[in-house]
């Protein structure tokens, strides 16, 4: 019984993989030569100890994994079914990380820890890592950090830094990472997005804001010229310039009463 649930967990990590990336081009070939799926083998079997309390033989065969796969899992993490991760290098899943099922990572991925004080064991055990649900997609280079929980169907957008919970059903991008697109409640997964960000015309919250500050400076800009020709039509230069917003009233000028 124990090996039928093995071997269906195995297949179902090698279905994944075949599933999220069309270069998978056979079963044997995720098996020998995608790193994500070896690094989950070896995070199964170092877990396995982990959870025996043989925590130094734990922490050895996910140093022996990382050193293979370019991969770093805690074994002392929680991962759910299905886990995919992408190309991998760079990949950096700390001790008290929780993952649901069917959660792809790309490369460069982060889920780190805020670090406590470390004064007894209690403090050094407390959670310090994030939670991602289920269906989350996180792009290449992101950083999620401390004990945050990422909600289900969530997609956190390539390089983005996450320091604080994520609804689900939302896609997150830019440092700090900001809301750009909410899908609502979907009565089934959302579907699969190939890096977590979708292709098209995504809102970026850096070019608003470049936007909104270039908008501003035009009608600055817009607003002088006017009181230039206003000027030159004969206003005197000494004349304090009316506040806009004002019916021809002027700030007083100093030593003219209240400032």
């Amino acid at each position: 019984m124990a090996g039928s649930s093995i071997l269906k967990s195995i297949t179902g990590e090698i279905d994944a993989a075949m599933a999220r990336d069309p270069s998978a081009k056979s079963r044997l070939e995720v098996v020998l030569c995608f790193s994500g799926f070896q690094a989950v083998m070896f995070y199964r079997i170092a877990h396995w100890i982990w959870e025996r309390n043989f925590h130094l033989a734990g922490r050895w065969l996910s140093t022996v994994a990382k050193i293979m796969t370019g991969i770093e899992i805690h074994p002392g993490a929680k991962i759910g079914k299905r886990l995919f991760i992408d190309h991998g290098t760079g990949v950096v899943i700390g001790e008290t990380a929780e993952i649901g099922d069917d959660v792809t990572l790309y490369h460069d991925v982060t889920l780190g820890g805020v670090a406590p004080s470390i004064d007894s064991d209690k403090q050094r055990n407390q959670k310090r890592h994030p939670t991602l649900r289920d269906n989350v997609i996180v792009g290449s280079g992101a950083q999620i950090l401390g004990p945050i929980t990422v909600g289900s169907c969530a997609r956190v957008g390539a390089n983005a830094v996450v320091t604080k919970d994520v609804e689900p059903n939302t896609t997150v991008v830019g440092i700090p990472a900001k809301v750009v697109a909410t899908r609502g409640q979907p009565q089934e997964p959302a579907p699969f997005v190939a890096y977590g960000t979708p292709t098209g015309d995504l809102p970026d919250p850096v070019a608003r804001a470049m936007d909104g500050l270039m908008a501003e400076i035009v009608r600055l800009q817009s607003r002088v010229r006017e009181l230039e020709e206003a000027g030159k039509n004969g206003a005197s230069s000494d004349a304090p310039l009316p506040l806009e917003g004002e019916k021809g009233g002027a700030r007083p000028r100093r030593g003219e009463g209240e400032w």
